[in-house]
């Protein structure tokens, strides 16, 4: 039976440096993080203790392979919601807490976005006149530079990686259709490419793999870090770098729960004698961004031709008749569980005829209405640069300048929730107990990750915390024992005993 698919995601945002003077894009990061968290009681900051971005899940590394630094020097710090906050490559990252179901996910991934424009803010307040730090919500530069939007899911340890790789692929190649961003023309240029004018995802571009450690140079489809930040005797944690960083709550509605979907199927080994292993992946996820018009057919190993919507309705089949057999206990209850159903065949429907009719629901869609729309109007060539600043535009974080907060988009959760989830984690995952400690004991607290917390209270050695299982420390776990202590030498000794 699949475990439940606790999901996270990581979010690298861009960032624009408005100043008469020179700021590189790390300190002003690091300034952008720093104005938000020193408004905290206390900023706690990360413990590297169980860092390990060089593991790879296949037992090895391929030659030259470099695995991801870890920066211990720049700002780190975990807030009271039980997120990461911190700057990575130069970009100031926000990190969800761990989500039980794709709909939680959304309502934190969310939160993020709200914690950035206050952090802007915040910023704009203590820079001159004139100065300001912009943070943008999207995955390139357009000057061949790509940052991601990565996410994570809880798998069985037991689950053969060569079974992940062969299942999960045509679905992260394809699930594009619904979850890409949209981009105005295109980066990594070859000799042999005809000229982009729009194309669906902002991350196809930069893929170059169908497997590998990296995550910066070379990026592969199916990212083989093996980092669990739980028992890993038990669990793995599946790195999904592949995607875009959405702004419509409907697309990353639907990159969670669909891949939670599919991840399940590949657990419980169910595919109902479908194979759908594709025969170039690197140049099918490439050859489906640069088709807005989705007429493009990619062929299987088996030499079967589909589209990219053909190869989508096979894994929502396939999806659907694993859910009336096993139920949706894995992905957070039937609500949500045939939430996702009913709106992924809901999408196909409208891709395969009128994809228009999703312009208030699917990102790329929206953003190419709005890119069409201008340069009709204002009599523009398709490779105009005012239609690149409009793109960048887009995804603008300010709330007066973004062009995303004037479109009438769907939203699935409330705005009185994400302003809750901006300081108060999940109550369905370990980030409940994380982030209920940084709240009552937060002077108490000298580290904390994703699979511990480190108290200092008073007396040698330190004590650590650890929490191995992503869905013990939850609210119905331990709000009685926070309801009981009144001090954190309490609460370690009630844990103790």
């Amino acid at each position: 039976m699949a475990l439940v698919k606790v999901c996270g995601i990581e979010t690298e945002y861009g960032v624009l440096v408005i100043s008469a003077g020179d700021m590189s894009p790390t300190t002003a990061s690091s300034l952008l993080i720093n104005s938000y968290v020193s408004r905290l009681e206390r900023k706690i900051g990360w413990d590297f203790e169980d860092e390990s971005p060089q593991r790879d899940a296949r037992g090895f590394a391929r030659e030259g392979a470099m695995p991801p630094e870890v920066e211990t020097h720049l700002v780190n710090a975990v807030l009271t919601n039980g997120a990461r906050y911190y700057v990575d490559h130069a970009h100031p990252e926000y990190s969800t807490p761990e989500c039980s179901n794709p709909l939680q996910l959304v309502c934190h991934d969310r939160a993020g976005e709200v914690i950035l424009a206050r952090s802007m803010e915040a910023a704009r307040r203590l820079l001159p006149p004139g100065e300001e730090i912009v943070v943008h919500k999207n995955n390139s530069d357009g000057k061949g530079n790509s940052y991601g939007c990565h996410e994570n899911y809880l798998i069985d340890r037991q689950v053969p990686f060569a079974r992940i790789v062969q299942r999960l692929t045509p679905h992260l190649v394809t699930r594009q259709l619904f979850c890409g961003a949209g981009k105005v023309g295109q980066e990594n240029v070859g000799d042999s490419d005809a000229p982009v004018e729009f194309q669906i995802s902002q991350r196809a571009d930069f893929f170059e793999e169908e497997v590998g450690l990296e995550t910066t140079l070379k990026r592969p489809i199916i990212n083989t870090r093996d980092e669990p930040h739980a028992d890993p005797q038990k669990y793995r944690r599946l790195h999904v770098i592949v995607g875009d960083a959405n702004l419509a709550e409907v697309s990353t509605f639907l990159k969670a729960g669909t891949t939670a979907m599919v991840l399940a199927m590949i657990e419980d080994d169910f595919d109902n004698g479908r194979d759908l292993r594709l025969a170039s992946p690197v140049a099918a996820i490439r050859a489906i961004s640069k088709d807005p018009q989705l007429s493009t057919v990619v062929q299987l190993e088996s030499g079967e031709r589909l589209t990219a919507v053909e190869l989508q309705w096979e894994l929502h089949g396939l999806a659907r008749k694993y859910c009336e057999e096993q139920g949706f206990d894995f992905i957070g209850g039937d609500v949500v569980g045939s939430m996702v159903l009913e709106r992924w065949e809901h999408v196909l429907q409208g891709l395969e005829t009128e994809p228009e009719s999703l312009a208030s629901e699917i990102d790329w869609i929206a953003k190419r209405r709005l890119v069409e729309g201008y340069r009709d109007r204002h009599g523009l060539s398709a490779r105009d640069p005012k239609l690149s600043a409009l793109d960048l535009q887009y995804h603008d974080l300010r709330p007066e300048k973004s062009l995303f907060a004037r479109l009438d988009m769907e939203r699935l959760v409330d705005p009185e929730e994400v302003e809750t989830a901006v300081t108060e984690p999940p109550q369905t995952t370990r980030a409940y107990f994380r982030g209920r400690c940084l709240q009552l004991f937060a002077q108490a607290i000298v580290a904390a990750n994703w699979d511990s917390v480190v108290f200092d209270i008073g007396q040698d050695p330190l004590r650590r915390v650890p929490m191995m299982e992503p869905l013990r420390g939850t609210a119905q776990h331990v709000d009685a024992l926070f309801d009981h202590c009144t001090s954190p030498a309490e609460l370690l000794t009630r844990l103790g005993s």
